[in-house]
């Protein structure tokens, strides 16, 4: 009698293995992993998920530094003051502006106008994740805390790949955005409208693998290049 020889998935390359993004590799039985309509339930019961929220950094430290010097500033008149000096300049300018400059006036206007301005764009950077370079993943139902991202241009270079494997495309432009995909081909051979067909369903197959919570829609445009 002869030894079994195993699972026939045991004996698989890696490079004869099916890739599938976002799933398990295959475990010690040999299953090279679930069948693509049981991968797409599994895909449905996963968590949507959000764009991640951005530090702002850089409006954070903008505002913290305008209101640290004009403290700075504000205290060491105070203390100038106390110590038995005149007031700074500025300030006796500025309170003899603010108590003589009429509401109406351009420069009581204009200050107002940006200080409402710059208020406006703090409640906006409060109120909105930011980081729009990056489409959320979609979370799965096992690992619901785990979050990641992908970024566009990543993702357009994935969809370009897959687009320039359909026949008939010679040239592929793919730009990504929140909620449209915008794909142009440049069509060698082959009917143009066989080929528009073909390249949205194999964008829509590579969209479908990227696992965003969000997909966006494809949008195809193919033109005849016979130059």
């Amino acid at each position: 009698m002869t030894p079994d020889p195993g699972p026939p998935g045991r004996g698989l390359t890696p490079s004869e293995r099916p890739t599938v993004p976002l799933t398990k590799e295959p475990g010690p039985s040999g299953h090279a992993g679930p069948e693509p309509d049981t991968m797409a339930q599994e895909r449905g019961k996963g968590r949507r998920t959000h764009r991640p929220w951005s530090a702002r950094r850089l409006p954070a430290a903008l505002v913290a530094a305008v209101i640290l010097v004009a403290a700075v500033a504000a205290l060491a008149d105070v203390v100038a003051v106390r110590a038995g000096r005149p007031s700074a300049a500025w300030r006796r300018h500025l309170t003899d502006a603010l108590a003589t400059r009429p509401v109406d006036d351009v420069w009581m206007l204009t200050g107002a106008a940006a200080a409402g301005a710059a208020g406006l764009w703090l409640i906006a950077l409060a109120l909105t994740p930011g980081l729009r370079h990056w489409l959320p993943l979609r979370s799965t139902a096992d690992c619901p805390r785990l979050l990641a991202s992908l970024d566009r241009d990543g993702a357009a270079g994935l969809l370009r790949d897959a687009a320039l494997r359909v026949p008939g495309v010679g040239a592929a432009r793919v730009r990504v955005r929140r909620h449209r995909v915008k794909a142009r081909a440049d069509v060698r051979f082959r009917d143009p409208r066989q080929v528009k067909d073909d390249l949205t369903a194999v964008l829509g197959e590579e969209r479908d693998r990227l696992a965003l919570a969000a997909p966006p829609r494809i949008v195809v445009r193919v033109r005849r290049r016979t130059g």
